[in-house]
């Protein structure tokens, strides 16, 4: 295929200077290389805090749009004059953000921003009809329904890139009707700890996971395995499946990254080293398949897979998200939102580990249910439930 005849692919990553960020650009330079069919282009990319690694992609790639999320217009316009590449169109805050998701010359939005953040912006991808790699979770946790009803409506594509969701998705690729999604666990750093010992993990036992690198709030979830609670609920809209038909497998070595049983009794699973390239090289260029830059397993060695059941009594983060993936409406915004907070207040060291959990059982139970709340609802609780958690705190605290 000559030159002329290459597909085009301008991509946005939301979240560039975070770890699938940085994983995405790593991507999209190996594709540019490497990809006779196309050709890659970073169109815009955006950070938080991060400046010094922001404007350093940028004036590798020199993308046609930045947007700093933490400065104000003024900062904006210093910081631009003084480390942006010319040309670049620098911008910042929320709307921003919102605007460059929407942006008609992007044609693929990678929506990596951690957290609620990242709700407004991925749901503008999403309306405006683009091909959405999610590894902001917590959108689909938030919005998982209205997330379905934008899509159906504009015709976005929604391609996970958490490392199990794209893994199911591979397996539900060639077919066939599912009876269990089985989403895999490494189990974090805490796998084999007592619920006592627990109680008085510190703040650097917490972030020390066994397998991935990843940022702080991602690390604790692992830790609290809350981080595969909001996967269950994720995997209850991506996929449409009711949470019944959805289990968690604890499985340390991280080599089997989901499976999918299948009514005939066949069980699909998708295997690979941990490597975040792998899951985000496929949501990019799916449903092609590409070589890759990633390790692959090294089968002439004898290796031990595992899978054990999760103990809720020490994890009780996966019956919260189970329980939340039944009823749906209000409850992953009032959870999700909780969660961050408790996370928060972990981290300042204001708050137990094993008390982050208990705070998310707490605002899901102090709130009355909605069933089918609109956007600005869902912005209202998510305020509300971090107010009761710190309410929370407050109180245990003086008790």
């Amino acid at each position: 295929m000559s030159t002329s005849q290459r597909i085009e692919h301008h991509v946005a990553i939301l979240g560039a200077t975070g770890s699938i960020g940085t994983a995405t650009v790593q991507v999209i330079e190996h594709l540019s290389r490497t990809d006779p069919t196309a050709s890659w282009t970073l169109y815009g990319i955006s950070g938080h805090h991060n400046t010094d690694l922001l404007t350093e992609i940028a004036n590798r790639h020199r993308p046609n749009r930045v947007v700093v999320s933490s400065l104000e217009a003024d900062e904006a316009k210093a910081v631009s004059d003084a480390a942006f590449p010319a040309g670049t169109r620098v911008g910042c805050g929320p709307d921003e953000l919102i605007d460059l998701a929407g942006d008609p010359r992007v044609d693929i939005l990678v929506a990596a921003i951690v957290g609620r953040a990242g709700l407004e912006s991925t749901l503008a991808g999403v309306r405006a009809g683009k091909r959405v790699a999610i590894a902001n979770k917590e959108t689909l946790v938030v919005a998982g329904g209205l997330v379905r009803r934008l899509a159906a409506e504009s015709g976005a594509e929604l391609l996970p890139v958490d490392s199990e969701h794209a893994a199911i998705f591979q397996c539900l690729a060639g077919g066939g009707t599912p009876r269990r999604i089985i989403l895999t666990a490494s189990g974090g750093p805490f796998r084999d700890w007592s619920l006592e010992k627990m109680r008085e993990a510190t703040i650097e036992q917490a972030l020390a996971h066994p397998t991935w690198q990843m940022g702080k709030k991602i690390s604790i979830d692992s830790a609290t395995m809350m981080n595969k609670a909001l996967e269950i609920i994720e995997a209850r809209w991506l996929f449409d499946c009711p949470a019944d038909q959805i289990e968690v497998m604890i499985h340390p070595q991280s080599i089997i990254h989901s499976m999918v049983e299948m009514i005939d009794g066949s069980t699909i699973a998708q295997l690979s080293p941990p490597d975040m390239r792998l899951p985000i090289q496929h949501a990019l260029t799916y449903p092609h398949c590409l070589p890759g830059d990633t390790p692959t397993l090294d089968l002439s060695r004898t290796a031990c897979w595992t899978l054990e059941p999760v103990d809720v009594e020490r994890f009780p983060a996966i019956s919260l998200g189970f329980e939340v993936a039944r009823v749906g409406g209000s409850a992953g915004a009032v959870v999700n939102a909780a969660n961050e907070q408790a996370v928060g207040l972990f981290l300042e060291g204001r708050m137990r580990f094993t008390d982050i959990v208990t705070a998310c059982r707490i605002a899901l139970e102090s709130h009355n249910h909605e069933s089918n709340p609109s956007s600005d609802r869902l912005l209202e609780l998510d305020l509300w439930a971090r107010a009761e958690v710190r309410r929370w705190q407050l109180r245990s605290n003086a008790s």
